[in-house]
């Protein structure tokens, strides 16, 4: 299991995130996204969205976001969740569900933060973006990730988006047995 926020995952690590997604490795990923780098100022990170401000971005991101389930979803994740810290049962489901799953699980996680982000962008308290969660919220499961990019201030589309099989070892039958030619 993997703890991360979405800075330390789509961006400082994220080449470790698509090749651990691509290589199927029987692990799961949970992602804290805050949307800002939270814990060291507050700066624009890679999932700031487009007009957020940030304490590097004051008059609004200008940088296209990363679309976490898509990018785990593209890169060959077997399951790829998304709920809020506004959802905590769904989110306790999401999580059993990802660690018995065999191959790369992901589970994002929209959480808080009220300091940095909530203050630069009209939600200057935990509570009033715990609000916002529950009240742009919608339930889509099994929608492609491709269409769960996450607009400021516009709805937070949940659910459970892939869950599939996918063999985790390749199989040597037939074709190249593995050697290089």
């Amino acid at each position: 299991m993997v703890f991360s926020g979405d800075g330390d995952l789509v961006a400082i690590g994220g080449n470790h995130f698509i090749h651990a997604a691509r290589r199927n490795i029987d692990m799961t990923v949970l992602c804290v996204n805050n949307f800002n780098y939270g814990m060291t100022g507050g700066q624009l990170g890679p999932t700031t969205p487009l007009t957020a401000r940030t304490t590097t971005s004051r008059m609004g991101n200008i940088e296209m976001p990363f679309n976490i389930p898509y990018l785990a979803a593209a890169s060959g994740a077997v399951y790829v969740a998304r709920w809020t810290t506004a959802q905590v049962y769904q989110l306790e489901k999401a999580i059993t569900e990802a660690l018995l799953k065999k191959g790369f699980s992901l589970v994002e996680v929209i959480s808080p933060c009220p300091v940095y982000y909530g203050r630069m962008n009209s939600q200057a308290t935990g509570l009033r973006q715990m609000q916002y969660y529950r009240d742009s919220s919608i339930t889509k499961h099994g929608i492609s990730p491709k269409n769960v990019g996450i607009d400021f201030n516009g709805q937070i589309v949940v659910g459970k988006f892939v869950d599939i099989y996918r063999s985790y070892l390749p199989s040597l039958k037939g074709g190249n047995s593995g050697k290089s030619v």
